[in-house]
């Protein structure tokens, strides 16, 4: 495929930075980039505390920010949720998007990408059970009227939409003490994903990023082979009815066995989905990302390449442009 996938962070300054430095670098090998969620956004969901915090359906369980309940009195039919912020980011970011495209720094064909994370993995690890069980459907509305405020002042052949599945990829590997599996949980998760796509238009790219959490730059837990994203990856393509345009997985750095990619045999994509393996590390350069792809290869013979999360958190300006510079020097062994 030879081309390369950005999740969503990047630890630089600005977009016009994050815009200037994927173009320059991996410019022949991108479809689609994001804005580098600079701000509040390099911390991915922690800067919806704030959100949260302000309603006043809402309270502190204890001292700390959170986990949230619901305020006393507070009828869960009564919870609502206006702007989470989302679209109010986006729009200056496309404005940008639309500039360096102009000035020549990114390919005429390459789209802008907004990723977001599923209600789920918002409302799940900042409210308590079981108020977090009626917490999370007035959250889900209000961030599908993000998407369509969104889906509204982009053009929507310029537009490619992420969906960030980390609190219930988590959930379904079984093995992180704060998201564990639950009776139902394919079902309920069925049913989210299927919301989630509908409310991206058909004519908007769609992708899903798979991930096993991005603190400090380290997972959560790590993933002991492929098995549970490819699952995943199945159950999502099974419950989506429009087209999902990607799918991407994290690969650990130290994972060049054939025991690790061997279940991507088991996948069950559509002809026309992309898959973006994180297999991309700044750690140990080059040289190591291409023993990875060589031995995913063996496998899986269709992906692009990517990096196993955002390449924001634990890390600074130069520990991204170095990842930029691994991607696209990667990519032109693909």
């Amino acid at each position: 495929m030879g081309t390369v996938h950005f999740v969503g962070s990047v630890a630089l300054d600005s977009p016009e930075d994050v815009f200037a430095a994927i173009g320059q670098r991996c410019g022949p090998y991108l479809k689609r980039v994001p804005d580098g969620e600079p701000g509040g956004r390099r911390l991915w969901i922690s800067w919806q505390i704030a959100v949260l915090r302000a309603n006043p359906s809402l309270a502190p369980v204890g001292e700390g920010q959170v986990p949230l309940k619901i305020a006393d009195g507070v009828k869960p039919s009564d919870i609502h949720f206006g702007e989470l912020g989302y679209a109010r980011e986006a729009r200056p970011s496309y404005e940008d998007f639309v500039a360096a495209r102009s000035a020549g720094q990114l390919p005429a064909a390459v789209r802008f990408q907004v990723s977001l994370p599923t209600p789920w993995a918002v409302i799940m690890p900042f409210c308590q059970q079981p108020d977090a069980q009626q917490v999370f459907p007035p959250y889900e509305r209000a961030m599908l009227r993000e998407v369509e405020r969104i889906t509204k002042v982009i053009p929507h052949h310029d537009l490619a939409i992420q969906w960030d599945v980390c609190i219930e990829m988590l959930a379904w590997d079984g093995r992180w003490q704060n998201a564990r599996s639950f009776p139902g949980m394919e079902q309920v998760f069925a049913a989210n994903f299927a919301r989630l796509a509908a409310a991206v238009p058909s004519d908007v790219e769609l992708g899903f990023h798979l991930c096993y959490g991005d603190l400090d730059a380290k997972h959560f837990v790590e993933p002991i082979d492929a098995t549970k994203m490819v699952e995943m990856t199945n159950l999502i393509a099974r419950s989506v009815a429009r087209p999902v345009t990607w799918i991407h997985m994290p690969v650990p750095i130290d994972r060049s066995d054939d025991a690790f990619y061997a279940p991507l045999e088991n996948l069950q994509l559509s002809r026309g989905t992309e898959l973006f393996l994180g297999l991309v590390h700044a750690g140990d350069g080059v040289e190591g990302t291409r023993r990875r792809i060589a031995a995913a290869r063996r496998h899986v013979q269709d992906f692009g390449i990517g990096s196993e999360c955002g390449i924001s958190r634990g890390r600074d300006a130069n520990g991204a442009l170095a990842f930029i510079d691994t991607y696209a020097t990667a990519a032109a062994t693909l």
